[in-house]
């Protein structure tokens, strides 16, 4: 795995949002996948638990692999 840091700015190379920019906000070096900041959300919907409450839909960022990104060199 490169040598990525908390705070880079990265290139998405291929997916959904190819070609987007970002800045890396978590890295899991055991997966090799990294969670870029306003990118690749996804959607969990939530049923009531109990007879009072109400059901839900949690919005949460997916982490993405590291070999489908590039360092955005300035």
């Amino acid at each position: 795995m490169k040598q990525y840091k908390i705070g880079d700015f990265v290139v998405i190379n291929s997916g959904f949002y190819k070609g987007e920019v970002g800045q890396i906000g978590s890295i899991c070096k055991k997966t090799g996948k990294v969670i870029i900041k306003d990118i690749n959300f996804k959607f969990k919907h939530m049923k009531p638990r109990f007879k009072n409450e109400i059901g839900d839909i949690k919005r949460f960022e997916a982490p993405i692999h590291y070999s489908n990104i590039k360092l955005l060199l300035n």
